[in-house]
């Protein structure tokens, strides 16, 4: 039975061959979309709205079927559409966001830079999230406003370039400046809005006369409206089985370990190996504990230097399981973790399954990280992948091997070959952040985002392995950006009016050594780039 799909027609309505649903021939502007999203929305019983330009000749039924079968709530031809990179007051504002890094136009993959002139949406997600915003002057700035707010907002935007003709050219459309700021306002607010006209201006991508013009269009003391996060049917169908070796680097955190190995005993769904890379010095090792375990399928490899990447990857080159679950050694996690991510991979039909991790002492997560999403972080603490993807994107790099971001660097390889990466808030542990241990050991980590915003002294800046991952991926004007932001973030901390006050004080007083400590950095990230990457092929395996 084929699905009703209503079409929404940029173009003359005559002679429009659609037999799926309603067609709806509207003029290709922001306002008259809107209208009409409002007055057929509660009229349509169909299970998709296809939005289409008339010029892009006529959509394919098949192409559409398929595109409707495939994971996600939305799919769209943007990247073949010229929207990458758009619009570009957003690398002032996030720079060095995953998702601001656009993957090849010619797969599919996660892409939040939609174009309606061909896109294939549900129609509950229509419902719900809303139509493009009127108050904008161009279809494709409406658009990609639109698809920020469905993706950060737990809707599946995929990109899906063979909804397209082979041929179809891809002319990148314009944008004005009143559409990037009206952008960058609903999508990100006003403060950051004031900050990324100062730096526009700075750097010339803007000019004076046409920030003034922009500003008398675009009311920054309003408060933009954002939507609920979406919500989707249930979904019970659970997983019962899966092979999944589980791999746990360790390195002088046995109290913590052995906890978590008793977790592991009592999982819904037995894990089919538990890979632990031990790196303890062998003066510390206490290679009792693993026989306290006898019963649990233990793999255990001794290193005798540490290092995050070199102790995964070694994992990596044995692990036999179907999928690979991620997990620190400092993390208590609940009996059917193992479950709850195979049934999320099943579900979404995904290729990563994340899950969060709720820190001891904190009693909430983050907004962005209490509803499914498409996930913009790979945690390794707590994420279930196919092992297949590997054979794409390589393993990890050892450029990290002491450094911060390693897992950052997979994800986005991940990403950027098209995996289909969720995050479900339902999938949760606890994790201990244990004071000695791991990359502490390494002096990879010694002072984190969240202890900076409660000190007035501590300044959480960017290490030369997060820099390098910046420029390994993005653009230099969006590392310069992302560097800047890193030293306006010195001036953050949570607490009292004073409290901030005298903050601010100090972090100008310290402002030149940021910014020399900051360009040391860079320049370190600079020389990394001569000696890496060093990214190994995931090995074959024949199982046992």
């Amino acid at each position: 039975m084929k699905p009703r799909i209503d079409l929404v027609w940029f173009g003359h309505p005559e002679a429009v061959p659609w037999d799926f649903g309603e067609v709806w021939p509207t003029e290709p502007n922001p306002k008259a979309v809107y209208r009409l999203v409002q007055k057929q929305i509660s009229k349509s019983k169909a299970e998709a709205w296809l939005f289409w330009d008339g010029n892009l000749g006529q959509p394919d039924p098949e192409r559409i079927c398929q595109a409707l079968s495939c994971p996600g709530d939305l799919w769209h031809a943007g990247l073949r559409l010229g929207m990458r990179g758009l619009p570009g007051l957003i690398d002032y504002v996030s720079p060095t966001w995953m998702l601001n890094c656009d993957p090849s136009p010619d797969i599919e993959a996660t892409s939040w830079r939609l174009s309606l002139r061909a896109c294939l949406t549900k129609t509950k997600v229509l419902s719900q999230m809303g139509g493009p915003c009127p108050e904008f002057q161009t279809l494709p700035g409406a658009a990609l406003e639109m698809g920020h707010r469905y993706s950060r907002h737990g809707v599946l935007t995929r990109h899906v370039p063979w909804l397209l003709p082979e041929k179809t050219p891809s002319d990148r459309p314009e944008i004005p400046f009143e559409d990037e700021l009206r952008f960058s306002y609903y999508c990100f607010g006003a403060r950051w809005s004031w900050w990324a006209i100062t730096r526009g201006l700075s750097t010339g991508h803007i000019y004076l006369p046409e920030a003034f013009k922009a500003l008398k269009r675009v009311n920054l003391k309003s408060i933009p409206r954002l939507p609920d996060p979406y919500t989707r049917d249930p979904v019970a169908k659970k997983v019962s089985k899966g092979m999944v070796s589980v791999l746990i680097p360790t390195l002088e955190r046995y109290p913590y370990l052995r906890t978590l190995l008793g977790q592991l005993r009592c999982q819904t769904v037995r894990p089919y190996e538990i890979i632990i890379v031990d790196q303890t010095p062998k003066g510390n090792r206490m290679s009792t504990l693993y026989e306290d375990f006898s019963d649990l399928p233990l793999k255990v490899i001794y290193l005798e230097k540490s290092g995050q990447c070199y102790a995964r990857n070694a994992g990596l080159n044995i692990a036999q399981g179907e999928c690979i679950l991620f997990l620190d050694d400092d993390v208590e996690v609940p009996p059917d973790l193992i479950e709850t991510h195979l049934s999320n991979l099943n579900n979404f039909q995904a290729d990563v399954s994340s899950g969060v991790a709720v820190e001891s002492g904190e009693s909430s997560l983050p907004w962005d990280f209490q509803y499914i999403r498409a996930s913009d972080v790979f945690p390794a603490g707590n994420t279930l992948i196919n092992r297949k993807i590997l054979q794409y994107s390589g393993l990890f790099d050892m450029a990290y091997n002491r450094g911060a971001r390693a897992d950052g660097d997979l994800g986005m390889r991940l990403y950027l070959n098209g995996a289909h990466m969720i995050l479900n808030p339902d999938i949760s542990i606890l994790h201990h952040h244990a004071p000695t241990g791991g990359l502490r050991v390494q002096k990879a980590r010694k002072i984190t985002y969240r202890s900076s915003r409660h000190s007035l002294l501590q300044r959480h800046l960017p290490s030369a392995t997060e820099i390098y991952l910046g420029k390994r991926y993005f653009a230099p004007r969006q590392v310069r950006e992302s560097l800047w932001i890193s030293a306006l973030g010195t001036f953050s901390v949570r607490g009292s009016l004073f409290y901030k006050g005298v903050k601010i004080i100090i972090s100008l007083l310290l402002l030149p050594h940021t910014i020399w400590q900051i360009g040391v950095s860079e320049k370190k990230a600079a020389k990394m780039l001569e000696i890496y990457p060093k990214i190994a092929a995931l090995p074959n395996i024949k199982r046992k």
